[in-house]
């Protein structure tokens, strides 16, 4: 096997090694068609059952109930933002938490489409926290109330629904989609770009109520409206059949290596602790960004006292195999993502770096 190094990298994600291995070894000639899977059409039969798989292997890990349509679409969550609040806001105005740049993005594309009010804003706090439900002052009669389960930049998340009464609640899962069970019921919608978690970059992921999609108009562009997406199972156009493809192998793996959601929930939270870990022991050499409380299990953010030694920090990382550590431009620092398939091994040798790091440099 080729070398490969331990990518802590916030999107796309790292992929489990066997679903490489079985998409290198199908690459040519796939499902005995002949043809690559980058050559295949639509609409074809081969297709259709990787897309049957995988909505199948979702509707699994997720528990997805019958009245809910799963959707393959375009664009990431960026779109989505768009999308979600030229479908169901229409002038109206919802509610929005704003713990993080993507809740900040996403009302800042609704501000386009009507009123949405926000709720929560841990800008005062430097974004380290999410809010409990009784800091939320909901609005009944709002178009919908909007959150995002992880805050990718931040390192902050909550893995619990609100109770928004008869609000229909709408998360961006982006950046922990399947790390976790969910109660699906409890959401009108959740959506996420698959590059974190669930497959490489090009796909976007929304999981609606029927309910929710019979508010939509009836005169949006056909594109944006989620209605034609279901009507078409996810093919008004060419859709991303390579991504579909590997989500159908990297949801195989959740199902047949991992598990389910609960044992994908353990194995998550056991490789954070080793790093969280590390930092509440350092004494203050490793400054961790998120409270306790919101610690994310996805993306693990912490700073030291220079830019210098950070630096340093990241040049000794690369050279040990352990690459992208870097923070996001906006905020600095550090992040290490562990996304589903980032192997405990990874997190291990990241740990132990960690405190080598230390003892030679604090």
């Amino acid at each position: 096997m080729t070398h490969r190094v331990y990518n802590f990298g916030a999107g796309p994600c790292t992929l489990p090694l066997s679903a490489l291995q079985e998409a290198q070894e199908e690459f040519l000639n796939f499902a005995g068609s002949g043809m690559s899977i980058l050559e295949l059409s639509h609409r074809t039969a081969t297709y259709e059952a990787v897309y049957n798989l995988a909505q199948d292997n979702i509707r699994k890990l997720l528990n997805v109930p019958d009245n809910y349509k799963i959707l393959f679409m375009q664009g990431g969550a960026t779109l989505q933002f768009s999308m979600l609040s030229m479908n169901y806001l229409q002038g109206g105005t919802a509610d929005y938490v704003v713990a993080g740049t993507w809740g900040k993005k996403a009302i800042a594309e609704a501000k386009r489409e009507g009123e949405p009010r926000v709720v929560f804003n841990g800008a005062d706090e430097n974004f380290k926290s999410m809010p409990e439900q009784d800091e939320i002052e909901f609005n009944p009669d709002a178009a919908y109330f909007h959150h995002t389960s992880n805050e990718t930049i931040q390192g902050v998340e909550r893995r619990t629904p609100y109770d928004t009464g008869s609000v229909p609640q709408i998360c961006d899962m982006s950046s922990d989609f399947m790390a976790y069970p969910v109660d699906v019921s409890q959401y009108a919608m959740i959506y996420a770009g698959a590059q974190k978690n669930a497959a490489p970059a090009g796909l976007t992921i929304a999981i609606i109520s029927d309910e929710q999609l019979a508010k939509g108009p009836d005169n949006m562009h056909a594109y944006l409206d989620y209605n034609i997406h279901a009507s078409k199972a996810s093919a008004y156009n060419t859709p991303p059949v390579f991504p579909i493809y590997m989500l159908s192998k990297v949801t195989s793996w959740m199902l047949n290596d991992v598990g389910d959601l609960q044992a994908m929930y353990e194995r998550n939270n056991a490789k954070a602790d080793m790093l969280y870990n590390v930092i509440d022991n350092s004494g203050g050499f490793y400054k961790g960004h998120a409270a306790e409380k919101n610690r994310s299990i996805m993306n693990v953010t912490w700073t030291l006292d220079t830019p210098e030694l950070e630096q340093k920090f990241l040049s000794e990382a690369t050279a040990a195999d352990l690459i992208a550590l870097k923070g996001h431009r906006s905020v600095g620092g550090l992040r290490a993502s562990i996304y589903n398939a980032m192997t405990p091994e990874g997190c291990k040798s990241l740990s132990e770096f960690m405190r080598e790091f230390q003892r030679v440099n604090g």
